[in-house]
């Protein structure tokens, strides 16, 4: 057993090691112009890999992929940045990660792909920047996300998206299906996981609203906050314990996960879904006139809600790397996003590229966020780029959720609440007074 202990250790070590450097001495060029990409989205992976390959037959330039499992991002940045090989390319989430990483950054003012970006779309939010004015990210996807809608569920109950006007509308509507599911044969929304794959559904999307609404409170944040004041959990609360009561699978079984709400969805088992525009060609595939309405939760005045739009994604340079390195990421940058081929297969999987030259997008959930702002309902922004730590705060979230799935007592929410509130101002402290 002991010997069996032993090597799980080195296995595991040796995983933790082929993460944290790009090992670009071991690349197909071997060149000091060689790309290593860290890259923050697990479910672009498969395309990224597809593309370093062309670009490297192309061109002959290496172009490494690494993705880190889900939740562990910002700890493997912190350690492959101080690796003997780290990353030429890498992301920037929030406000926080352009301080703490910032000195890593290539200032990209000027730059060809700086140049390219395209402002002109409603939804479209600005470069990130450090507290020293310098660009040390570009947007490279602007989203958006809400619930989406399968219409077809709905109208066996003589329901339709129209009816959904509000918290009290959704909510009478998934307690219908929910109990009728037996003679229906789905359910009312799919499974809300907090495993690590799913988990930023909640933590991250859902905790927004939260968000959202206590910087509109506060006029506009602009920062991160050093507390919050938690006045909107009530109406986070009302739209959680909505999802995980009236699904297709029962709350407590939700924080093991395993389950896969995006199939609930396309197979027809659950007649919502939070859901975003990355979703967007795999829901439309199986259902066609897929659709999506903002996360209502009880506030006042939320009929004139609109979409959560924004991005936490954003291309940096290591400006640490040699400088034919830093050129041959800025060239590679600049293909993913002029090239009609890479940009249509990035566009495909992300839903809109905010560059001139870009391919463009169909999306139906970001052509639904432009209608919503035409129509002057006020845009749910990307709120959740403010969590200090990210990774720590998510997880403690999770832990708090965990108990309460188990047992809806007031006792467990109270615990989440401190999760909620009191962790952010401790690790605010531990960021930012350091």
């Amino acid at each position: 057993m002991k010997s069996k202990r032993i090597i799980a250790l080195l296995l595991s070590l040796l995983l933790i090691l082929s993460l944290v450097g790009c090992g670009i001495e071991n690349a197909v060029s071997g060149g000091s112009d060689a790309i290593c990409w860290l890259n923050y989205k697990p479910e672009l992976d498969a395309t990224l890999q597809t593309l370093a390959a062309k670009y490297t037959e192309k061109t002959g330039i290496s172009v490494k992929i690494i993705t880190p499992e889900s939740g562990t991002y910002s700890r493997t940045l912190q350690e492959s940045l101080e690796a003997e090989d780290p990353p030429t390319m890498f992301v920037i989430n929030t406000p926080a990660d352009a301080e703490a990483f910032g000195g890593y950054a290539y200032d990209l003012a000027d730059t060809d792909i700086q140049k390219e970006l395209d402002n002109t779309p409603a939804t479209t939010v600005g470069s990130i920047y450090n507290a020293a004015g310098k660009l040390v990210g570009l947007p490279y996807c602007q989203e958006c996300f809400g619930i989406a809608v399968n219409p077809d569920l709905l109208a066996p109950l003589n329901y339709t998206v129209e009816d959904i006007k509000n918290f009290d509308s959704l909510k009478e509507i998934a307690q219908v299906i929910h109990a009728n599911a037996s003679w229906l044969g789905y359910d009312a929304f799919c499974s809300l996981d907090l495993d690590a794959a799913s988990s930023w559904r909640v933590t991250g999307h859902l905790a927004n609203l939260e968000y959202v609404y206590e910087e509109r409170d506060a006029s506009s944040w602009g920062e991160t906050p050093p507390t919050l004041t938690g006045a909107h959990l009530p109406d986070f609360k009302n739209l959680y314990d909505l999802i995980i009561n009236n699904g297709v699978s029962t709350p407590e079984s939700l924080a093991a996960g395993g389950h896969n709400p995006i199939e609930e969805f396309t197979s027809g088992k659950a007649a919502f879904l939070p859901a975003g525009s990355w979703d967007y060609a795999t829901l439309k595939a199986a259902v066609p006139n897929v659709t999506m309405i903002p996360y209502y939760c009880g506030v006042k005045g939320e009929e004139k809600a609109g979409l959560n739009c924004g991005t936490e994604n954003y291309w940096a340079v290591n400006v640490k790397a040699s400088d034919a390195a830093q050129k041959s990421t800025l060239e590679f940058m600049y293909w993913l996003v002029t090239d009609e081929e890479a940009s249509s297969a990035l566009a495909t999987q992300l839903g809109y590229l905010p560059y001139k030259h870009a391919a463009k997008s169909d999306n139906g959930f970001l052509t639904l966020a432009n209608q919503y702002i035409k129509e002057e309902r006020y845009t749910m922004d990307w709120a959740m780029k403010y969590q200090p730590n990210r990774d720590v705060y998510r997880a403690g979230l999770v832990t708090a959720l965990t108990a309460y799935n188990a047992d809806q007592s007031d006792k467990n929410w109270e615990a989440f609440k401190t999760a909620f509130v009191d962790n952010w101002a401790k690790l605010y402290v531990e960021l930012y007074n350091q």
